[in-house]
């Protein structure tokens, strides 16, 4: 799905260089659960804004679905991003005084998906992340936990076949975080790929592989042995 090939990006500032990635190589298959590991810059905030087409590297090449991103205009990469990515940040992201659904279907708002088939996905999506009793409650009166699953509930609603998930556990306590990355975990043994930012190696180990950065090139790049015992472990 993503192939990855020298990968280089640098920051021009007036006089000022300043290289956050230095030739990073890897790929990732349709169905695999990636972890992205690294200190503060390390250049993995980067590296998540090149793979989900907010940014353009300076140097190497990417493709997407056997198609490079330098042959794509930024419309047609906009398009790829609205169909075939979902994202859960960090912050949430929601509109506190929209319901669970109005917030759920705003990716719809920007896609081609007939206006009579929306009702379905958005309650499905919010089905499955266990919230259909919250589903016309505002945003705002949720709990962290919750508003991170609607924030997965909408990464969903598209149906995209890549889940870039932005450290998903980073403002929620153990249990609530534990809850996101069992969500993140089923949608994966679904077939999904997804792919986790975080630098807190317990939540990395519910993938199947690490990639670990540091100033700007691949650490380290191991599958996960035995994985099902790290999660065990988790829980």
């Amino acid at each position: 799905m993503i192939e990855i090939n020298d990968l280089q990006k640098e920051y021009l500032e007036q006089e000022t260089s300043t290289k956050a990635l230095r030739g990073v190589t890897f790929s990732i298959n349709q169905g695999e659960f990636v972890s992205i590991m690294g200190p503060s810059g390390s250049g993995k905030s980067t590296l998540l804004h090149i793979l989900s087409f907010l940014d353009r590297p300076t140097g190497g090449s990417y493709k997407f679905q056997g198609k490079s991103i330098d042959d794509m205009t930024d419309k047609e990469l906009a398009q790829v991003r609205n169909k075939d990515m979902g994202f859960v940040f960090q912050s949430f992201n929601l509109l506190s005084r929209l319901t669970v659904y109005d917030n759920v279907e705003i990716p719809l708002l920007y896609s081609d998906i007939a206006v009579s088939k929306r009702k379905k996905l958005i309650e499905d999506a919010i089905k499955s992340v266990g919230l259909e009793e919250k589903i016309y409650t505002e945003a705002g009166r949720l709990s962290g936990g919750q508003k991170q699953r609607v924030a997965i509930a909408r990464a969903l609603v598209t149906d995209p076949n890549v889940i870039f998930a932005d450290e998903p556990t980073g403002n929620l306590d153990s249990q609530s975080g534990l809850q996101v990355l069992e969500i993140l975990e089923s949608l994966n043994n679904k077939g999904r790929t997804v792919i986790l930012v975080t630098h807190e190696t317990q939540t990395a180990e519910f993938a199947d592989r690490i990639i670990r950065l540091k100033d700007g090139i691949i650490e380290s790049d191991k599958a996960i042995v035995a994985n099902r015992n790290h999660r065990s472990n988790l829980k």
